[in-house]
């Protein structure tokens, strides 16, 4: 199999999973964030940048790779990790929520979606199998099963007809999926927030025996206590011995809180996008760099960080480049933004060592300005 978990420890003091996920491009160690690199590109960070920060594994879209470049272009110059020049593991989306999400302009059928393209309105049409096809061109180490993704808020009966065809779907993409020595296909568990439709769906995946298995339909909409009450009674329905992945998640509380429940890889664009309009995540809490308190600040974005950004830089000069319209503004602070998030994953993980999560959280919090 192209993946395989290894669970290294549980935390004593709150259960959370200390592990290594073994890939054809190496081993990631977790709980882990993945950045979101949607067309092939981290956006406005180099690979360069990104191993620096200690990124392990990047996030890749198949639906927007789908409609430009194209899987086939990406398959001639050898895969995603080629074309991109990214050696380490890859996971790519199987596109259903970006096509979920263009509301009227897609079809849902029992064969697929049809669906307009966002770019040219030209018709196009991805079943499960066509995801697979997909995502086999593209070469990632880990693909997702092609599922529904149900809105927030949606009624009970919605809610089981969605699940029901995505556990019909993820059968048709395991039937699909031939290149089982090279990349891992999860599975996805819908149910809305629905304690009973998340046990169905659950144990009807875990009957195909994935590698790897996912939670989806969480952060669409939902208040936080909702996410974390879904994820308290889903995380333990899931296999012990495969990583669990949280997909759409990515703020500092989140994550640890995630953790907290069981949960072993997470992705999201938030650092990314946030960083580009001026935003930084930082051990006091969030810093809108635009603001006028900053115009003569010459302390560094965190003091207690140790990105080329903090070390090199001004808050007084971020600021500048923002109003200025300058890229490198966008750029440092995209990468201070993942820095964050990669060191807080590591501190996460050396504290599940340590039997310490729950006492990490709270000084996380405390200083950060969360409510425990």
């Amino acid at each position: 199999m192209a993946i395989r978990y290894e669970l290294i420890k549980e935390c004593k003091q709150s259960g959370a999973r200390l592990g290594k996920i073994h890939t054809p491009h190496g081993v990631i160690e977790t709980p882990i964030f993945m950045p979101v690199g949607t067309q092939a590109t981290v956006k406005a960070m180099t690979p360069e940048e990104l191993k620096d920060i200690e990124a392990q594994i990047i996030l890749s879209n198949t639906y927007h790779l789908y409609l430009r470049p194209g899987h086939e272009l990406i398959k001639k110059a050898g895969g995603l990790h080629k074309f991109m020049n990214w050696d380490k593991p890859i996971l790519t989306d199987s596109g259903g929520f970006q096509v979920f999400s263009l509301g009227d302009l897609r079809k849902i059928t029992e064969e697929g979606v049809e669906f307009r393209s966002h770019l040219d309105g030209s018709k196009h049409f991805i079943s499960p199998e066509k995801a697979v096809e997909i995502q086999t061109a593209l070469g990632s180490d880990i693909m997702m099963a092609f599922d529904e993704c149900p809105p927030y808020p949606a009624d009970y009966d919605y809610v089981k007809k969605s699940l029901e065809r995505t556990t019909r779907w993820a059968k048709r993409c395991k039937e699909a999926h031939t290149n089982t020595e090279k990349q891992g296909l999860f599975g996805i568990i819908q149910g809305g927030m629905f304690e009973d439709l998340r046990r169905q769906s659950a144990e009807e995946l875990l009957e195909l025996d994935f590698p790897g298995y996912a939670v989806g339909g969480l952060s669409v909409g939902e208040p936080k206590p909702i996410m974390y009450e879904v994820l308290e009674y889903t995380a333990p329905l899931m296999p012990k011995d495969k990583p669990r992945y949280l997909m759409g998640v990515g703020s500092p509380d989140a994550l640890i809180e995630g953790v907290i429940r069981g949960i072993d890889m997470f992705d999201c664009v938030l650092p990314t996008r946030i960083g580009r309009n001026g935003t930084a995540m930082t051990s006091q809490g969030k810093v809108v760099i635009k603001n006028a308190s900053n115009t003569e600040s010459f302390e560094p974005l965190d003091p207690e960080c140790g990105c080329y950004t903090c070390k090199t830089y001004t808050k007084a000069y971020l600021r500048h480049l923002f109003k200025a319209n300058e890229i490198l503004g966008l750029r440092l602070m995209t990468l201070h933004n993942l820095h964050f998030l990669i060191k807080m994953m590591e501190e996460v993980r050396q504290a599940i060592r340590e039997d310490r999560l729950l006492d990490y959280r709270k000084s996380f919090f405390e200083k950060y300005g969360y409510d425990l």
